[in-house]
C-alpha cells in the first residue's frame, strides 16, 4: 500500500509517455557516430527495433534490452509490475524468452519513503516470477523524480527471431491489447478519475506479452513489435516505412479501455500525444479528432502488433484463441504496396 502517497504526482511525465518525441529522437540518432558492428550483431540501431540481438552460434541468439519510466499509476507495487512487464515485452516482441533481469531505479530519497521503493521492487519480482526468471540485481541512484525499469536479456532461436520492419504487402495486422493507457493515466494524474476507474488498464499493463515467444515459432508471422510510447500509428510506421509499404487501420475493429471515448470527447490526452502527431501528421489519411487522440496515444506496456501472412489468418486466429487471447482474434488492419499515404484510417468494416 502507498498510504497517502500518489506516485504520479511526483514526476512530470508518466509511463512510456516519458519517451523523447519521435522527431527529436530521430535527430539524435542521425547525428551520432555510427557504432562499429560485428557479423554476430543481427539487430542494432538500424530499424528502431525493440531490442538488440547478437548471434551466439548458428542456432541461438542473445536478446538484450532496457526500458524504464516514471510512475504510471499511484500504487507502488502495480508500478513495479507494469514497468517489469513493459521491459520484458521487448524480448517477447523479438520472438524470444527472457532469461534474467536487473533493476534500474531512480529514487528521491528525501521526498518519498524507502518502503515505497521496496514495494516497486516486489511488484517487479512478482512479474519476473510469472515470466520464470529472476530479478538478479540492479543499480540505483538518488534522483529528483522516481523512475524504474529493467535491463533484460533473453534467448531466441535464430530461425524464430522476429523484427519490426520485415512485414510485406499482403499481411494482416493483429493487436493483442486494448488501447488507451496514456489517456487513462493522464486522467488519473490530473485527478479527473479515481484509481478504481483504471483497474482494467492496470491489469492489462501488468500482463506479460509472452504470446510473442509463441508467435515467433511460425514463419507466417512476418513482423512483430510492441506498442508503447509512440502510439499505434508510430509503431506501425516503423513496421511499414523501411520497405515503402502502406497500411490501412480498421478503427472500429480496435479495442479500447472503458471510459476512453468519454475522456477524448472532453479532450483529455497525454502531453506526448501531440508530439507524436507532429511527427506523423503528413503520413496519415482520414484521421479525425477521436482517432488522433487514441491512435497517437502513448501506450505503456501495450500489446503486440503482429503482421501475419494473409494465407495464415485463420490459423493465427486459432492460435490466439488457444492462448487465451480470443477477444483479440480479429484483424485490425492490412499492409499493401505503397499508396499516397503510408497509413489510412478506415471507419467502415473491411
Amino acid at each position: 500500500m502507498n498510504g497517502n502517497y500518489k506516485l504520479t504526482q511526483y514526476s512530470h511525465g508518466s509511463g512510456c509517455g516519458c519517451k523523447i518525441a519521435p522527431d527529436v529522437l530521430k535527430t539524435i540518432l542521425q547525428q551520432i557516430k555510427s557504432p562499429s558492428a560485428t557479423p554476430e550483431l543481427l539487430v542494432g540501431l538500424n530499424h528502431a527495433d525493440d531490442a538488440a540481438v547478437i548471434r551466439l552460434h548458428d542456432d541461438l541468439c542473445l536478446i538484450s534490452t532496457t526500458d524504464f519510466f516514471m510512475p504510471v499509476v499511484d500504487d507502488a507495487f502495480d508500478y513495479g509490475a507494469i514497468a517489469a512487464a513493459n521491459a520484458l515485452s521487448d524480448v517477447y516482441a523479438m520472438g524470444g524468452k527472457p532469461i534474467i533481469a536487473i533493476a534500474v531505479l531512480g529514487w528521491p530519497v528525501d521526498t518519498l519513503p524507502a518502503s515505497l521503493a521496496t514495494n516497486i521492487l516486489n511488484g517487479a519480482i512478482s512479474v519476473c516470477e510469472q515470466a520464470g526468471i529472476t530479478l538478479a540485481g540492479g543499480h540505483t541512484i538518488n534522483n529528483k523524480e522516481p523512475f524504474f525499469g529493467l535491463a533484460v536479456n533473453g534467448l531466441v532461436k535464430t530461425a524464430h527471431l522476429k523484427q519490426n520492419h520485415t512485414a510485406t504487402a499482403g499481411n494482416t495486422l493483429f493487436l493483442t491489447k486494448a488501447l488507451g493507457t496514456g489517456i487513462l493515466n493522464t486522467a488519473l494524474k490530473r485527478e479527473l478519475i479515481a484509481a478504481n476507474e483504471i483497474i482494467q488498464a492496470t491489469d492489462s499493463m501488468k500482463q506479460l506479452n509472452h504470446f510473442g515467444a509463441v508467435a515467433g515459432q511460425y514463419d507466417f508471422v512476418r513482423a512483430m513489435t510492441d506498442v508503447t510510447g509512440f502510439g499505434l500509428i508510430g509503431h506501425l510506421l516503423e513496421m511499414i516505412q523501411p520497405n515503402q509499404l502502406s497500411a490501412e487501420l480498421y478503427y472500429n475493429e480496435l479495442l479500447f479501455f472503458d471510459g476512453i471515448k468519454k475522456l477524448t470527447a472532453s479532450f483529455v490526452y497525454a502531453d506526448n500525444t501531440m508530439r507524436n502527431w507532429k511527427a506523423y501528421s503528413e503520413l496519415v489519411d482520414h484521421i479525425n479528432g477521436e482517432s488522433l487522440l487514441t491512435l497517437c496515444d502513448p501506450q505503456t506496456s501495450g500489446g503486440l502488433l503482429i503482421a501475419v501472412d494473409d494465407t495464415a489468418v485463420s490459423t493465427f486466429t486459432d492460435l490466439l484463441i488457444q492462448h487465451g487471447l480470443g477477444r483479440f482474434a480479429r484483424p485490425v488492419g492490412h499492409i499493401d504496396q505503397r499508396k499516397e499515404k503510408p497509413i489510412t484510417i478506415r471507419y467502415d468494416c473491411p
